[in-house]
């Protein structure tokens, strides 16, 4: 069988599977589940064109990859072929862990694990699946391997999974101001001290790929809809749990009903392989399809939600700088009693947070021309740089549109 495939990409244009090895783990369920989990979850309410997935994501991950290896070996830094192939495999697989809908799933349902330590626990599996072939690329993954170079550029502030989201979710979403010059950020990439760095006439891209991400998280990520959709998927979660925990019947799929139904641990999601094999099941359609049926349910909260969501009559979000006004809450609360049964699901206030560059550990390294390394922030003349390195941290206040 061919194994030598292209993939026409919306983004790059025509890329290639490189290996026969990636062929067969692209080939493989736990990766095509990819194709039905949505990269921007509900980012689509605002941005309609945001319908592409965890699938295309990892595929342009990977195909900037092979871009950086190329550009780093044509610079003299010895990379093997076996090398080449286990980091191209860390990057293709550093999403497979992500659940339907990530964070508002990981937060209610499956509880103190991560996506990161899912990943990890399926590139296991895939690993003794597949004779041992992915030992190295678990090393490059978790920062284990001895080139930590190539941890990089699979995870790190300038990684190619940070290329290729802001290139993907501004092209899906018509936000131009993600648009980041990721060939030419490529060509500029070089080793220096075993770790990853940016040649010296690079570093304007590098100051547009930081403007960039945090304007994709003002407009796009933590776009208030955006926020009011994703906090209300996790209150309809919160209530469909708290209700089957207390052991209601409700309509599920067999995948989302296992972890509905029960408290499940992290130390018994990572002992028990079971856990891990309906995990690596679920996706969009199973929740999608649940709250399409829970619209009709007998619990008020719970089908109000639902049909919320299935209308897109999203929460009211006010975000400021400060904490919300306690006179305003304590009047939206009194209103929400009086008119539901649980009022925290109505009206409740959370805060977000955003930085675009965290100096320090990781950082992103500028090799000068005298050979020297320095930090981004310091080697830029760019004062706007110094403000991106400080977390900004925004207070929400969420309510129904009925209590106003």
């Amino acid at each position: 069988m061919n194994k030598k495939k292209i993939i026409n990409d919306p983004v790059y244009g025509f890329i290639s599977v490189p290996t026969e090895l990636i062929f067969d783990l692209i080939e493989h369920p736990y990766f095509q589940r990819l194709r039905y989990i949505k990269q921007l979850g509900m980012t689509h309410l605002v941005y309609p064109g945001a319908l592409h997935t965890r699938f295309h994501h990892a595929l342009g991950a990977m195909h900037l990859m092979g871009l950086s290896i190329e550009t780093l070996c044509n610079k003299g830094h010895q990379i093997t072929d076996e090398e080449e192939e286990a980091v191209t495999i860390a990057i293709l697989l550093h999403d497979i862990g992500h659940g339907p809908f990530s964070h508002a799933l990981e937060e209610t349902i499956v509880e103190d694990i991560s996506h990161e330590d899912i990943s990890t626990l399926l590139m296991t599996k895939l690993n003794a699946q597949f004779d041992g072939r992915l030992s190295m690329a678990i090393e490059i993954f978790n920062g284990t391997y001895h080139k930590k170079f190539l941890h990089e550029l699979v995870s790190g502030q300038l990684d190619m999974d940070r290329m290729d989201y802001l290139n993907r979710d501004s092209f899906f979403t018509g936000v131009s101001e993600g648009v980041i010059s990721f060939d030419r950020i490529i060509k500029m990439l070089n080793v220096s001290g075993d770790h990853i760095a940016v040649e010296e006439k690079g570093i304007y891209s590098i100051e547009k790929f930081l403007i960039a991400r945090r304007l994709m998280y003002w407009q796009v990520y933590l776009h208030k809809t955006v926020i009011a959709a994703e906090l209300l998927l996790g209150k309809i979660l919160k209530r469909a749990r708290e209700l089957a925990l207390g052991g209601k019947e409700l309509f599920t799929t067999p995948a989302l009903e296992h972890f509905l139904v029960k408290k499940i641990s992290k130390q018994e999601f990572i002992s028990q392989d079971h856990h891990l094999e309906i995990f690596a099941s679920l996706d969009d359609t199973d929740i999608m399809s649940a709250i399409k049926v829970w619209t009709a349910c007998d619990d008020v909260v719970l089908s109000e939600l639902c049909k919320m969501m299935m209308q897109r009559r999203l929460y009211h979000v006010e975000i400021s700088n400060e904490p919300p006004n306690q006179e305003l809450l304590n009047k939206l609360i009194k209103k929400a009693e009086s008119k539901y049964p649980v009022a925290d699901y109505f009206v409740f206030t959370d805060t977000i947070r955003n930085m675009a560059y965290k100096p320090g550990d990781g950082s992103i390294r500028i090799l000068m021309k005298d050979g020297s390394l320095q930090d981004i922030a310091a080697a830029s003349d760019n004062s706007n740089l110094e403000a991106l390195a400080k977390t900004v941290k925004k207070h929400i206040i969420c309510y129904t549109k009925d209590l106003l």
